[in-house]
């Protein structure tokens, strides 16, 4: 069904639009341009196969979006905006640019990402643009930055060129004194130039997915950085003089070859660190000894079987990603972590909590899906911070009883069980009334629990491939209810049909059952009081007695009417 669906439309070009449309459909008009003093049009994603023309008349123009569309060309006509400052055309067809956009001498942001640039040509027009701030030239097929225009671009403080085909940077991009941001994204580097470290501005360097064997030995001079991103990566090692880089606050290195031997120390000044993906087999020295300044530790994937006493010192650890590894036990220097929100433990082979994890008291989420608990940690109950709770065992063991003592866990919104073996839902499962999202589909359930009604918050209820046969009464009390999923269970007719059209109609379903359950009730109540007027007594005396064989006591009956004939 999904395949004939999409022969029949055709997805926009435009890059994250997530717009589709019809064959043959009209393509939409483009909003009516404002007359007077306009200093922003924003014609983004709208299918438009050329520049709107009136937008030329708008001689104040600062700032024009045409990103997202089907524009093949650049008229010469661009020239006439003068006070353009900032231009976007990403997503298009553009293949050249016209000379006459470098006659746009206030322009300070061009992007043109995303279009089949013949990047040759494109040179002498951007060289004229002395004013450009930020220049977005990804995903353009650009084999070779041209060092000409690092030597005229000198006020360039972004430049954006990943997803490109580029192996070397010219020596030239020195010249860029004033850059802060360069992103080099997915392309075939492996060093930086000589003279690279002379941006002494530079705040943001994405290097990540490159062919990186090593950094300059003086990367020491960017005193400035703060952001250094080398995931996948063939990075060995870092070199020493790192440690100096004293505004480094984000260091990502994941994915890469280090060899824990070597890793040198880090800058104190560190608040998140990604090693993930590396052989570390233990948590360095060098990365305990950040001490409370580190916030954020990614070591998901590294081999790790145990933490060292020393890892107790990142007392001011926000977020911890353990998971992947081979822990086994859970480590105790985690329940000093007072600070810690975000605990990430899946798929680690723990078989156990430790029971000093209710120190834990500002953790709000907790991932403990696919390991190999033998029955439910009932440790987790006294986390009563606990917002989101992931206990789905896709790879682990599965559970197959929840404890009722969840309850506890009067602040959780959001709550995953999937993939293992629950037969019920403990009945105080309604005492969750933060409760927001309840997944626990490809399990066993029978039926969900009567109090599940009393969550007035909850928004997804996930319980496909399970064995529930009926929905509990007054289901339809769940008025925020958005998600229901309910497939792949034998549900009795026609409620099985009925969930396949979602929420509404589940709820009309149900108001629909009340109607006739009121109706039924009144009918009863009338015939009931009918009969007490027509002096036959209450309505449990109306019908005889019936002995254990289903016959009727006569004995009793005959001695009743010769006692009512005495007292006569």
């Amino acid at each position: 069904m999904l395949a004939a669906g999409l022969q029949q439309f055709s997805c926009a070009p435009a890059q994250g639009s997530g717009r589709c449309v019809k064959e043959g459909a009209d393509v939409p008009p483009p909003p009516p341009l404002l007359r007077g003093r306009v200093l922003f049009q924003d014609f983004g994603e709208m299918q438009l196969p050329s520049f709107p023309p009136a937008v030329f008349q708008l001689q104040h123009l600062e700032e024009l979006h045409l990103e997202g569309n089907l524009i093949e060309e650049i008229p010469p006509q661009i020239g006439r905006l003068r006070r353009l400052r900032v231009l976007y055309l990403n997503g298009n067809r553009l293949q050249q640019v016209c000379e006459e956009l470098g006659e746009l001498q206030r322009l300070q942001s061009l992007d043109l990402s995303d279009n089949p640039l013949n990047c040759s040509a494109l040179t002498e027009t951007l060289c004229r643009l002395r004013q450009l701030r930020e220049l977005r030239l990804y995903h353009t097929n650009l084999k070779q930055l041209p060092g000409q225009l690092c030597k005229k671009l000198r006020h360039l403080q972004l430049l954006g060129l990943s997803g490109n085909k580029l192996e070397s940077l010219p020596w030239e991009i020195r010249s860029l004194s004033e850059l802060q941001q360069l992103y080099l994204q997915c392309n075939n580097l492996q060093v930086l130039p000589v003279g690279f470290c002379q941006l002494h501005h530079l705040e943001v360097l994405d290097l990540r997915d490159n062919g990186m064997i090593s950094l300059p030995d003086d990367i020491n001079c960017l005193q400035n950085l703060k952001h250094l991103y080398l995931a996948d990566n063939n990075l060995g090692f870092i070199p020493q003089t790192l440690s100096s880089c004293s505004s480094l606050c984000v260091l990502d290195i994941s994915r890469n070859s280090l060899d824990p031997h070597y890793l040198c120390p880090l800058p104190g000044s560190l608040a998140e660190l990604d090693l993930s993906g590396n052989r570390l087999h233990t948590v360095p020295a060098v990365v305990c000894k950040l001490g409370a300044a580190l916030q954020l530790l990614y070591l998901k994937n590294t081999h790790i079987k145990s933490l060292s006493c020393c890892f107790s010192q990142l007392t001011g650890l926000r977020l911890l990603d353990l998971s992947q590894n081979v822990l086994r036990y859970f480590p105790k220097q985690i329940c000093s972590l007072g600070h810690l929100e975000v605990l990430s433990l899946d798929d680690s082979k723990l078989k156990e909590v430790a029971p000093g994890i209710k120190n834990l008291s500002k953790l709000k989420t907790l991932g403990l899906t696919g390991n190999r608990f033998r029955a439910f940690p009932q440790e987790i109950c006294f986390v009563k911070s606990l917002e989101k709770l992931y206990l789905g065992q896709d790879h682990g063991m599965k559970f197959i009883h929840i404890p009722e003592e969840i309850s506890q866990l009067v602040n959780l919104r959001e709550l995953y069980l999937e993939n293992n073996e629950i037969e019920f839902l403990p009945s105080t499962t309604g005492l969750l009334r933060n409760l927001v999202v309840l997944d626990c589909h490809e399990n066993r359930l029978l039926e969900l629990p009567q109090s599940i009604v009393d969550i007035p918050g909850l928004k997804h209820l996930l319980a496909s491939c399970n064995r529930i046969r009926h929905l509990p009464t007054n289901f339809d009390k769940l008025k925020n209810l958005e998600i229901v999923s309910l497939e792949r269970n034998p549900l009795e007719k026609p409620l099985d049909e009925i969930c396949h059209k979602g929420v509404s109609a589940i709820f009309q379903y149900f108001e629909k059952l009340k109607t006739q359950n009121l109706k039924a009730t009144k009918i009863q109540a009338w015939w009931r009081g009918q009969m007490v007027r027509k002096e036959l007594g209450p309505f449990k005396n109306l019908f005889p007695k019936k002995d254990k064989k289903g016959k009727k006591d006569k004995g009793k009956e005959e001695k009743g009417k010769q006692q009512k004939e005495k007292k006569k």
